[in-house]
């Protein structure tokens, strides 16, 4: 049995709806995930959107140090570096250099980008301080993931807010 990630807010490979984007309200969707493997000390979460213009895909969300015991991330997460309530975690920073979630907000015209939000399950804790980068937590977590599911959610720009 594999780890699986679900939201509540949209299916898998469904269109994520615009209260949490760039364009709404920019709340955290909802997560949940189940068939945890055993061992598991910690997970670790990064959400990137790979068809945004550039090299490298767009970081919107970074997070760690969530506890084995947790399943669930609930909607509209503060965007603090480290949370005790209402789930104990650290945020790290987007491609924007900020801590916490960024929506999903494609360049006006671009058409619909995948929005993917990796969960990994790790066999040790996250030594990372709040506010790591992407890459930071890929090399700390490397050798250490005994499983990884992905969500991916659509999005499409619909209005012409500045970027």
């Amino acid at each position: 049995m594999a780890l699986k990630l679900s939201s509540s807010a949209f299916a898998a490979n469904g269109e994520i709806p615009k209260t949490y984007s760039g364009e709404g309200e920019e709340r955290t969707p909802p997560l949940e995930w189940s068939r945890v493997p055993p061992g598991t000390q910690e997970f670790a979460l990064l959400c990137e959107d790979p068809d945004a213009p550039g090299n490298e895909p767009w970081v919107h969300w970074v997070l760690y140090g969530i506890s084995a015991n947790t399943t669930l991330l609930p909607e509209g997460l503060p965007s603090k570096p480290a949370l005790e309530l209402p789930i104990r975690l650290s945020q790290g920073r987007n491609t924007n250099d900020l801590i916490g979630y960024q929506g999903p907000m494609p360049p006006r015209g671009h058409g619909w980008h995948r929005y993917f939000f990796h969960l990994y399950a790790l066999d040790r804790k996250v030594t990372l301080a709040p506010g790591a980068h992407k890459d930071e937590l890929l090399r700390e977590i490397q050798g250490h993931i005994l499983d990884e599911a992905v969500l991916i959610g659509r999005y499409l720009r619909t209005v012409s807010k500045a970027a």
